[in-house]
Order: structure tokens, then sequence, then C-alpha cells
């Protein structure tokens, strides 16, 4: 399987930086329309995801809806390591596959752990159907 040509590249898709405040973050993800997204540093490797749930916690570990409250605390705070794992560019078309039953996107990453973007379930499915002469309807 040839990940990069079937990945949604990074410049096509939405993501957060861990710099960008806790209201950045909702407001991205609400205007796209998202239930979790990618996160990167400042020198673009992937280190995890949020979800509407880390949305959430948040708010009511801060106990306030105020935009002004979120603007105080970084997208850092709300990753979580061990959600949206990423795989690597070469990675085998099995562990694609795995990765895509348990997760709604797989993050792509190279060798330096940089995002190179996301293969979604729908393309997996899609590439898989092709791949075996099933024309999608």
């Amino acid at each position: 399987m040839n990940i990069a040509k079937i990945m949604i590249p990074k410049c096509f898709t939405t993501f957060l930086n861990d710099n960008q405040t806790v209201r950045q973050g909702w407001e991205i993800m609400t205007r796209n329309g998202y239930t979790a997204i990618p996160v990167i540093d400042a020198e673009h490797h992937y280190i995890g995801c949020v979800s509407e749930g880390d949305f959430l916690r948040h708010i009511l570990s801060v106990g306030s809806l105020d935009k002004r409250d979120m603007e105080k605390h970084r997208i850092k705070e709300l990753v979580r390591l061990d959600f949206c794992p990423p795989l690597n560019i070469d990675a085998s078309e099995a562990d694609v596959i795995d990765s895509s039953l348990k997760q709604n996107f797989v993050p792509i990453v190279d060798s330096r752990n940089t995002l190179c973007g996301i293969l979604t379930r729908r393309v997996v499915i899609e590439y898989l159907a092709k791949k075996n002469g099933i024309a999608p309807s």
C-alpha cells in the first residue's frame, strides 16, 4: 500500500498547534465540524489529538464557559498522547487496516515524527474496494 498516494496531505488537513489557546482550538474544531483533530508542535511534529470530550473535560475542570478563561489555557494541556496514535508513512497495509478499524482517521508521520497527513477510514475502504474490484455506490 502506498500511503503517500492515498492519504490526505497535511496542507489539506485541519490541525491545531499545541501553543494555540483552548478557545482558538475549540473555534477551529466547531467551525470545521470535527469531533477530533491532530495537534502538532512548532516544528510540525505530531504530538497527539484532541477530541470534543477533551474540551468538555477541560471546561469541567476549569469550571467556566467564559471565552476569556479559555484564552488562559493552551491546547497542549488537553492532548492525550494515547489517543489516535500515528502510523509511519511506510506502514504495512495490515497496520493501516488495523488502525482504521480503531480510529476514524489515522495520522501519518515520517521518520522524524513530522505530520505528513491523515488517512480517513473512508479513504482506506475506497482503496481496498478498488483493489478488490468493487465499485463503490
